[in-house]
């Protein structure tokens, strides 16, 4: 995948019938399904089964097994309750029979209400100044770890540009936050909310454990931790656009028991919050 509209496709699930759907896997760079896919995924298939033009507005989900992807997911959906205003949706994702991944996912009507939110850090470099994970490759590929380089090599329909490079030699602790903008690569003009749905969150799959890595990176890094996304949760405010960069400004609270919490703010570049996620991580050291 090196663009949207691949990611567009792999995202569009195969009806089996009316509450099961089908979809497959394409490597981001490690041995195992990406779990932003199978979110995405997930919510697809979720929101075929909304037939009277409810918007999605938060998402919890667990992930259970590590995804094959050599074999095709399966995707079912529970239609658990169509209110006045709430339509919820609960999805379990199946391979060869074992439950791998499960998503509750709930729907409102468009309403008119109160309105705030918490400010974009004005004082952030901008993507312009920034290099993109592509470019650091090309220059440090050399002296990158081969884990981390191998990540970096796949193809993404994502680019990724971190407002701050972590130097995995310099071995020492960071802030426990980290800011990472990014953009689609391809055309994304007349894409509906669904869709831009499905992709933001997909994005938001990356980057979100390294604010957890940073505050232990005197002794940890990706090489000698076992990490693996826990669950994720998502709650989706507002209407936005793929054809500017956005921020996703991460932190991490806290670590403890082997597990990692970390949380993102989703900004459009002139600073409209579009989306706050929530994750909870292993990183057991070996």
């Amino acid at each position: 995948m090196n663009n949207v509209q691949d990611l567009i496709e792999l995202l569009d699930l195969k009806e089996i019938n009316q509450t099961q759907f089908e979809g497959l896997s394409k490597s981001v760079g490690s041995p195992n399904v990406f779990g932003g896919q199978v979110l995405a995924q997930a919510i697809n298939a979720a929101s075929r089964t909304i037939t009277n033009k409810r918007v999605l507005h938060s998402m919890h989900s667990y992930f259970l097994e590590a995804g094959n992807l050599e074999l095709p997911i399966v995707y079912n959906v529970s239609i658990v309750r169509d209110g006045g205003s709430f339509s919820v949706r609960r999805v379990t994702a199946e391979q060869n029979g074992l439950t791998i991944f499960i998503l509750s996912a709930s729907f409102q009507i468009i309403e008119e209400g109160y309105n705030h939110q918490i400010e974009i850090n004005k004082s952030i470099k901008q993507p312009e100044e920034l290099m993109s994970w592509t470019e650091i490759l090309d220059k440090f590929g050399e002296v990158i770890p081969k884990k981390t380089k191998g990540f970096l090599e796949a193809e993404r329909p994502v680019e990724f540009k971190p407002v701050d490079l972590v130097n995995p030699f310099n071995k020492e602790d960071l802030p426990s936050f980290t800011n990472v903008w990014f953009k689609l690569k391809g055309n994304v003009s007349n894409l509906d909310l669904a869709t831009k749905q499905q992709i933001l969150t997909y994005a938001s799959d990356y980057n979100i454990l390294a604010a957890v890595m940073n505050r232990h990176a005197s002794k940890a890094h990706w090489g000698n931790t076992q990490t693996a996304s826990l669950d994720h949760s998502m709650w989706y405010f507002r209407d936005f656009d793929f054809d500017d960069w956005l921020l996703y400004a991460i932190e991490s609270p806290n670590a403890s028991g082997a597990r990692g919490f970390a949380q993102g703010k989703i900004f459009t570049r002139d600073g409209k919050l579009i989306a706050s996620v929530a994750q909870e991580g292993l990183l057991r050291p070996k």
